[in-house]
């Protein structure tokens, strides 16, 4: 009984496996041209975010020091 649930569990690792490297061959990957373009997006992106989460940090900071004072 204990076997049976060995080979059923092997057999669905093997399927999942498979499956996973079928899937992966029908994966588009960028080329050097697209890598560089969206790894440039993506980092000027975080500096934009980040720096209107710094304004409001400050601008929350500046007021509930006005407050608390």
């Amino acid at each position: 009984m204990v076997t049976a649930k060995k080979e059923g569990f092997i057999k669905k690792i093997t399927r999942f496996l498979k499956e996973v490297k079928s899937e992966m061959k029908k994966v588009t990957w960028p080329n050097r041209k697209e890598l560089t373009s969206y790894t440039v997006v993506v980092i000027v992106s975080v500096f934009i975010v980040a720096g209107i989460i710094w304004i409001l940090d400050s601008a929350f900071t500046g007021i509930l020091g006005l407050i608390i004072k």
